[in-house]
């Protein structure tokens, strides 16, 4: 499959509360799944509170439908603002290691990082990734949104069910929801490849906490 950016001109979708959020045929995007404890609710709380405050001091209502679209229609660097203060304190509480962690043990986290290399180069590719303690980080592209849509859905039913098996527990493992983004440049591609493979250098941790895996892009 041949690998491409985000095109706001070309036919592209926006699903709420499914995983993932925005998709567009072929482009990679960047998905992150976490653990239902991953991040405390009175925090999450905070957070979403604070989006919303900011998207409507921009005319935006952060419960309308299109409000992902409306704040693509900004200025950039109002758009830098937003992604870099929401994004970065999301992925800051992510990192600081909040709930069990249970991914830190090996054998649950290879059976995440296993289900997302077992249809590499089949269904999706698939060129980078890090299963954290408590999250994941993926760069991903489909043919198609259908696929898409199934898929992310389908790693996370798998997953959970194989890691309940191993602990004998029961309930939700991965939070419903997550963050999902459209890769909109090739600079943008390579600064989340790097942001991958450095995660668990940024949340530091110790080797044997994490799986990092990533894919050569070049020439044949």
């Amino acid at each position: 499959m041949e690998l491409h950016c985000f095109d706001p001109h070309a036919e592209f979708t926006v699903v709420e509360r499914r995983l993932p959020h925005w998709s567009q045929a072929g482009v990679v995007c960047f998905i992150t799944w976490r653990t239902h404890d991953s991040i405390p609710a009175e925090v999450l709380e905070r957070w979403r509170q604070e989006r919303q405050q900011w998207l409507r001091r921009q005319g935006i209502n952060p419960r309308a439908p299109d409000w992902r679209l409306r704040l693509q229609q900004l200025d950039h660097n109002i758009q830098r603002e937003f992604f870099q203060h929401f994004s970065t304190r999301w992925h800051d509480e992510l990192d600081a290691s909040h709930g069990a962690c249970l991914l830190r043990r090996p054998e649950l986290r290879m059976i995440v990082a296993d289900s997302l290399r077992k249809f590499d180069g089949d269904r999706y590719d698939l060129t980078d990734f890090v299963v954290m303690p408590n999250h994941v980080h993926l760069l991903v592209a489909f043919q198609d949104q259908e696929t898409m849509l199934k898929q992310c859905e389908s790693w996370k039913h798998w997953q959970a069910t194989q890691i309940h098996r191993v602990t004998h527990e029961t309930g939700r493992f991965w939070q419903q929801d997550g963050f999902d983004h459209l890769v909109r440049s090739c600079e943008q591609f390579e600064h989340l490849r790097r942001y991958i493979a450095n995660n668990p250098k940024i949340a530091h941790l110790a080797p044997g906490e994490f799986v990092v895996w990533s894919k050569s892009l070049g020439p044949k």
